[in-house]
């Protein structure tokens, strides 16, 4: 009996969650398989499109003729069965299309055009070796340009395991090898070199002093020029003197991050830890899933909690996934499960190069790596028979996906966990309101950790009224206390590191004679300086401009910069203690592959006295020499018109002053504000997350936000204000009249920043506790949208939004 297969399509500009009907060609009968992907005729003319097959029939219930399936694109599913239904789940929960979901599950390398080839990896018969591979080991994939009955045979062989799809970049040769140095002179011969130099050539000296540093070691020329900052012709000439040579330096497409597997002791648990790890295990022992809230105060020994409990699920045959918020930032936790856990270990995240991320996800997919570290979307993991999963920092907001699909990493945890039946650990020292009302409910097991490891007190907060520094001298970033201590710290040989919470020279620049502001030109923002450039920048759009040396309104000399970035108050503080090492850590300084790991690198290994940076050095940093952390302005969230802006503070700061004072030395904290007195600032203060709780708790009660009442926004964009505002309010009376009365609907408005990117944004905000008629009408929507994308108008729905800015 002739077989059929539904397929979702990937057909941009007419998606749907409805899967197409096609006939499965003879000679492919009974060896395609769901979660492939395959090459279908659309519509009414020649068009060829990808979709992914989601189901399997033989055709009884189907009259009339069917088009045929064109081709496969792989011998093997690329999703297995777990992952197919939830992508059903996640397309409905998040208003998304399918197609998006599963895409979202495959490394970029399997979504973007790449070569494929077969290679053998068990012995063939001789049939089979000259007919099919031309008596080679390995042959181009284009299962397209094939006849079925040779990939009928190419599928046998997958399936008995004797060959193997290998993916791979058009650009993949030119990356393995790069350019490096090597002395070719002894420490003493070079330091002949340098004496004998002109005093001018002060370049060619420093060159002479590095290469003096790594005698009997290579490098490669792009590190050796971030380390020195010297110029590639300084190298050149090096070269030509004979005081280096030029080599080629093979790289490799191991994440750096698991090249350090050296093994730790295993410390001892302290008491709360041990009857944490013990509830954890006695859950990941049963089958019924679980879900644990392990709140412990900074430096408590969290992750050894979470070491210990992978250790059980792997001695159980099971598998485990560790989710943190940014894995560039938290090089240590990986370090630390690699050493635990050794070649078992692979890691996930953006910050890999494709080939690495798709080498990664093919170590799992073949379950050679049973546990799995990564950031948001290693959620998807093709791990199978998942005992645990671990998000740690489960309160962080860079969990939710911005782009569609929409999901938040913690839903997709928990329907894993409902899958497998397997053990959710949320893991925090300031866990998000909604989860730890999930505590007090009972729908979570709440483990404490109150004390650190080291029976250290937390460290002391001191708070700074900026307000009265203003009256007692020059505006400055800087109060007197702050900077009597990093002085006092310097003396010490210890370290200080210091947060702002903005990138770049200065917020904006002002004429002082008519107070114009330099506006992105497609967007509502002003845009940033930046002296590293001499540029003027927007950090939503990207659009760069020279910085204006008179005013364009009034053709002013009178323009100034106002505000202050990291970059500013980088050369302030070099200003005034001349003699500081400074590390500043921030996009700009982090934007090349491999700059966090090296300047957290160059910090641990005290070669700078203080860094500073934005609120990615809050978070997962344990430098046991950091005894002094400054908050230089705690005020920044504060003022944003989002109703978790006090969360946020009060998180913030108690995760940055956790970085002080972690292992013997007594550690302390200087925070600097204008607004002493506010609530989320003097909780913080005394690390009080209960009382905090409580007081946000009654906020959120009175003002129906969550936890309290479910969010969802609707957001409509378009080139034209006059079609975005007129989408925006169709959908708020298709939507108004039909939704329970409990529901309450704010907007439509213009978002915070009414245009971005040339486009402008409109508003709707529904809060909810059960309205069973939204997810029907929000449903309906979705053809409305596929309609109103082809007249430019964007319409985008995104459950529990993190910001509505």
């Amino acid at each position: 009996m002739a077989e059929i297969a539904q397929i979702i399509v990937d057909v941009p500009t007419m998606q749907t969650n409805r899967p197409y009907t096609y006939q499965v060609p003879e000679q492919l009968e009974h060896q395609i398989q769901t979660g492939m992907r395959v090459v279908v005729p659309f519509g009414n003319g020649s068009r060829q499109v990808q979709g992914f097959v989601v189901g399997l029939d033989d055709q009884t219930a189907y009259d009339g003729e069917l088009k045929s399936i064109i081709s496969i694109l792989d011998l093997n599913p690329v999703l297995n069965q777990e992952l197919l239904t939830m992508s059903q789940w996640l397309a409905d929960s998040c208003y998304a299309f399918r197609i998006s979901c599963m895409h979202t599950m495959l490394p970029n390398v399997m979504k973007t055009k790449t070569q494929r080839s077969l290679k053998i990896i068990d012995e063939l018969d001789e049939t089979d070796l000259f007919e099919l591979f031309h008596g080679q080991d390995e042959i181009d994939f284009e299962p397209e340009n094939m006849p079925d009955e040779i990939v009928s045979r190419l599928l046998k062989l997958k399936r008995n395991q004797q060959i193997e799809v290998v993916y791979s970049l058009t650009d993949q040769a030119k990356s393995k090898f790069a350019t490096g140095i090597k002395p070719l002179l002894s420490f003493e011969r070079l330091e002949e070199e340098r004496t004998s130099l002109r005093k001018t050539a002060k370049a060619q000296s420093e060159l002479l002093s590095y290469l003096q540093s790594m005698i009997g070691s290579e490098i490669k020329l792009s590190e050796a020029r971030e380390q020195t900052g010297l110029s590639n012709a300084i190298f050149s000439t090096g070269e030509k003197k004979g005081w280096l040579e030029k080599i080629q330096i093979e790289t490799f497409r191991t994440p750096k991050a698991l090249l350090n597997d050296a093994k730790k002791p295993i410390p001892e648990l302290t008491a709360d830890q041990q009857t944490a790890v013990d509830a954890i295990c006695d859950s990941i022992q049963s089958t019924d899933p679980q879900t644990f809230l392990l709140q412990g105060v900074t430096g408590s020994g969290k992750t050894e909690v979470y070491l210990r409990s992978i250790a059980e699920t792997l001695a159980n045959n099971q598998t485990a996934l560790m989710l943190v918020p940014e894995i560039s930032l938290t090089p240590q936790m990986v370090t630390r499960v690699k050493s635990r856990f050794g070649d078992l270990v692979a890691v996930l995240h953006s910050g890999l190069s494709n080939g690495e991320r798709y080498d990664e996800w093919r170590r799992i997919e073949r379950g050679e790596a049973k546990v799995v570290v990564g950031a948001r979307s290693a959620v998807f993991a093709p791990l199978e028979n998942i005992g645990l999963i671990i998000m740690d920092e489960e309160h962080e907001s860079s969990y939710k996906q911005d782009e569609t699909p929409r999901y938040h990493a913690r839903n997709v945890a928990k329907w894993r966990s409902d899958y497998y039946g397997a053990t959710v650990v949320l893991g925090s020292a300031t866990p998000s309101l909604e989860s730890r009302a999930r505590a007090q409910k009972g729908v979570y097991q709440h483990l404490l950790l109150p004390e650190r490891i080291n029976q250290q007190p937390l460290p002391a907060v001191q708070v700074v009224d900026m307000r009265q520094e203003l009256r007692k001298h020059a505006e400055s970033n800087f109060s007197t206390e702050l900077l009597d201590e990093i002085q006092i710290r310097m003396s010490r040989g210890e370290q200080s590191i210091l947060m702002l919470n903005r990138r770049g020279y200065s917020s904006f620049i002002m004429c002082r004679d008519c107070g114009f502001v330099l506006q992105c030109p497609n967007c509502d923002i002003s845009l940033t300086l930046h002296m590293d450039t001499h540029t003027m920048k927007c950090h939503y759009c990207g659009h760069e401009e020279p910085i204006p040396k008179i005013c364009p309104n009034c053709q002013s000399h009178k323009i100034r910069y106002y505000g202050t970035g990291t970059q500013k108050v980088q050369e302030e503080l070099q200003a005034i203690i001349p003699d500081a090492k400074i590390l500043r850590m921030d996009v700009d300084t982090t934007r090349r592959k491999g700059m966090h790991e090296k300047l957290l690198n160059s910090f641990g290994n005290q070669e700078a006295d203080i860094l500073i940076g934005t609120q990615m050095i809050a978070k997962g940093l344990d430098f046991p020499n950091v005894t002094l952390v400054g908050v230089l302005n705690a005020d920044t969230a504060l003022g944003l018109p989002d109703f978790r802006s006090s969360e946020r503070t009060f998180q913030l700061l108690t995760q940055v002053s956790g970085r002080a004072g972690r292992a013997d030395k007594t550690g302390s904290v200087i925070v600097q504000t204008f607004n002493p007195d506010h609530y989320a600032i003097k909780l913080a203060q005394h690390h009080d997350y209960e009382h905090f709780f409580q007081m946000e708790m009654n906020i959120r009660h009175r003002g129906k936000y969550p936890p309290y009442f479910y969010t969802l926004q609707i957001s409509v964009s378009h080139e034209e204000e006059a079609q975005a505002a007129k989408a925006i309010m169709n959908i708020a009376q298709f939507l108004k009249p039909n939704l329970d009365k409990n529901s309450i609907v704010l907007g439509p408005t213009p978002k915070s920043i009414a245009r971005m990117n040339r486009k402008y944004y409109y508003q709707l905000v529904i809060k909810y506790k059960q309205d069973t008629r939204l997810h029907q009408l929000l449903t309906q929507m979705m053809d409305q949208i596929q309609k109103q994308s082809r007249h430019g108008v964007q319409i985008s729905i995104d459950p529990e939004p993190q910001n509505f800015i």
